[in-house]
Order: structure tokens, then sequence, then C-alpha cells
């Protein structure tokens, strides 16, 4: 038996396309972002979830409403799948954050940090561990979609392929993005990662790079 996970990171809020760092604060989407979350809703309509899960914060919530109508789920909201609390960072772009704690931004380019004021990140990773292995015990042979927040599924990934808790984990989740992790009793199997081929009008900014990047630094990706 194994379970199926369809992990999907919100879609743009209006403080992602501010390049804000968002954490448990709760904007909700930009124009952009119910564009996003709608198509979203059409790449998932028709198949057969077992159930739905989400973040309660306002930009999962937006993001998981359309799917759950284009599934015929309900959702089922869990506070513990909410982004890592930002303490002193909420709110302020990177630049900011660069100027007021230019050591810590040196130093959280390579290592996982405490932030300032919020949540250490041991008991970050801790929560997300335990909310996606309920979640894994409740649905042993289930095809489960979870809308969350890059924070949370970096962490699920990290802490899946056993990656050191100390360093920043690798992986890049775009708003409104797709990866798919299967558990079974050979162990976690990454299907793909980052997927955003549903996304049908991606806008380039002058330099080539996506609008939706936003936050450069990756602090924004929660």
């Amino acid at each position: 038996m194994a379970v199926k996970f369809y992990l999907v990171r919100h879609a743009e809020s209006t403080w992602n396309a501010e390049g804000r760092v968002q954490g448990q604060a709760d904007p909700p989407l930009s124009a952009r972002g119910q564009a996003q979350a709608a198509q979203l809703a059409e790449r998932f309509g028709g198949e057969p979830f077992t159930a739905l899960y989400a973040s309660p914060l306002q930009r999962a919530r937006q993001t998981a409403e359309p799917i759950a109508t284009s599934v015929g789920l309900p959702i089922r909201f869990d506070d513990r799948l909410k982004e890592h609390h930002m303490g002193l960072f909420t709110g302020l772009i990177w630049i900011e954050i660069a100027q007021q704690f230019p050591e810590f931004a040196q130093a959280w380019m390579v290592h996982a940090m405490d932030m300032p004021g919020g949540e250490k990140h041991l008991v970050f990773r801790a929560r997300t561990a335990e909310v996606m292995q309920e979640i894994a015990i409740r649905h042993p042979s289930g095809t489960v979609l979870v809308v969350s927040h890059g924070g949370i599924l970096g962490e699920f990934l990290a802490h899946l392929l056993g990656f050191d808790p100390n360093r920043r984990h690798p992986f890049r989740f775009d708003n409104a993005s797709v990866s798919v992790v299967e558990l079974g009793s050979t162990g976690p199997r990454v299907n793909w990662l980052n997927d955003v081929s549903h996304l049908k009008v991606i806008t380039l900014a002058e330099d080539g790079s996506r609008s939706n990047d936003g936050f450069r630094k990756e602090l924004h990706e929660s």
C-alpha cells in the first residue's frame, strides 16, 4: 500500500506580488492568484482524490476552494499546515531584512535559522512531519491533495529524504505549483517537483525571469 500526495503551493497572494514575507500573516490572493487557483481547479477536475487538506490561512483556503468544487470533496483544514511563523520578518521585503539583520541574511543563505521572534525551526519541522504523517496514516492507500505553503512543503520533503535539519532545503515551489510524492513500504518516491505546466499564462519580467518568482531570496515562499 502507498499513499500518494499531491502537494500544492498556494497561488499568488497580494504580498507575494509585493515580495513581502508572509509567514502566518493572512493576505488574500491577488487577481493573478485567483486566476492561478482556477487553473489548478481545471487541472484536477474529475480526478479521483481521496481527501483534500489545506492550511486555513486565506491564501491557501482561497486556492483550495475552487479545487474542492472541481474534485467534489470537502476541505479539511488543519492549523498545523500553516506556514512557518516568521517573527520580526513578517511584512518585510528582502532589502529591509538585509539592512536590519545583515548577519542573519548572510547566514540564512546556507543554514536553517530561527527567525527573530518567530517559530523555532526544529519546532516547525516537527509539526510539519507530524501532520503529514497523520494524514498518511489516515489514508494508507489514498491519493491526497494538500494545499499549503512553500515552507511546509519543503520541510516535508527534507524530512522524508533525511536531509540535515540544520541546513536549508534545496527545493523551490512556485505559486500554484504541484509536486507529487508517494510513500510506500520501500520508502518515499518523488514523482515530480514544482510543476506549473497547468498555468497557461506566465508573464515574464524584462530580465526574462518569472514575475511570480517575487521575493528572490525565497523567504517569500511562505
